[in-house]
Order: C-alpha cells, then structure tokens, then sequence
C-alpha cells in the first residue's frame, strides 16, 4: 500500500495515524469510566497519570496527522452525496480535528490550574503552563468532561456514517481507510468534493 494518500484513497500513513487515535481514544473511555469509578488512592492516580499519559500522546498524534494531511492530497468524497451531505462530513471530521486537540490541552491545563502534574508514562514530566489557580482548573476539568460527551456524540455519528456509506450507499468512503481493502470500481464515481479527515 503507498505511503501516501492520492485522490481515491487514505495511504498507510494516513490510515495508522486514524486507528491509532481511536485505540486510544476507546482506552482513554475505558480509563476515565475505571477512575471514576474508585475510591481515591494509589491505584486511581496510577489509572489517572496513563489517563494523561494517552492525552498527550492523542494531542501529539493529531497535530502530526494534521500536518500530513495539509502536506497530501485528500481522497474526493463520492460524486453522489447531496450538498448537506458534503457539509456534514466536512463540519463532523472538522469538529473531530477540534477536539482531538481541545480535549488533551484542557485536561493538561486542567491538571496544571490544580497543581498535578503531567508526567508521560512516568518518564518525563511535562511542563506546567499555568500557575496553581483552583477555580481555572475546575473550570477546565468541567469543560473537559463536557467536551468528552461532545466527543462522544461526534464519534457516534461518525461511525453511523460509515456504517451507512459501506452498507447502504455501498460506496468506498470505508473501504478506502480500512487497511488492506482496495478501491472498487464506485471511486471513479468520486466526484472532486474533497473530504476531510
């Protein structure tokens, strides 16, 4: 598979960036849902900092992903979706790029207003860029967890669509991410609305 994508499909770059941000995505679910759940303690901060940890590998893999997005071609949405369609999917993938970068800084703000900090996997710590403020970091954990439901939604909708492109349009919108599947011959259908992710 090429490395780099082309106007029918996602290349293997684009495509392991993808799937590596929704494992994390679905490990930071589980996470927070354990946390959460326990009494605080040692073994809740430990589930905490790998929390962390994830958000910060998340934010690092988007702005990566996102630089190799500007710095490649962008496979052409299906010639056959309505116009509200083509601005659905550019409005929902722009809002997933929003938050994959919203969601890491305000925990990492978060954390830092309250004092705790940021340790990677407990190799390095990451620096603090804001002073101890009790209501900003409450403020910014309240706002995460809102942002977490807002991401939530958006990804329910992104995979319905999915789900709807490969079973019920049956065009390539999946198959063209889906690593190891081809292009069938519904690409050269592909008109020159460009997609974005």
């Amino acid at each position: 598979m090429p490395m780099r994508n082309d106007r029918a499909r996602w290349g293997a770059v684009s495509q392991t960036f993808h799937w590596l941000i929704v494992a994390m995505i679905l490990a930071q679910a589980v996470l927070a849902l354990l946390f959460k759940r326990m009494h605080r303690g040692p073994e809740a901060a430990a589930l905490i900092g790998v929390h962390k940890s994830f958000g910060m590998t998340i934010l690092v893999l988007a702005a990566l992903r996102l630089l190799w997005r500007w710095a490649n071609p962008v496979p052409d949405l299906p010639g056959t979706l309505k116009s509200h369609e083509r601005f659905l999917a550019r409005f929902s993938h722009g809002a997933l790029y929003a938050l994959l970068f919203a969601m890491p800084l305000t925990g990492w703000l978060g954390s830092s207003a309250l004092g705790f900090a940021v340790r990677w996997f407990n190799l390095f710590s990451i620096p603090d860029p804001l002073g101890k403020d009790r209501a900003l970091g409450h403020a910014l954990y309240t706002t995460h967890s809102i942002l977490a439901l807002a991401l939530g939604l958006i990804l329910v909708l992104h995979i319905a669509a999915a789900v709807r492109h490969h079973w019920v349009l049956k065009d390539d919108v999946l198959r063209r991410m889906w690593p190891g599947c081809g292009v069938s011959r519904a690409a050269s259908r592909a008109a020159p609305h460009r997609m974005q992710s």
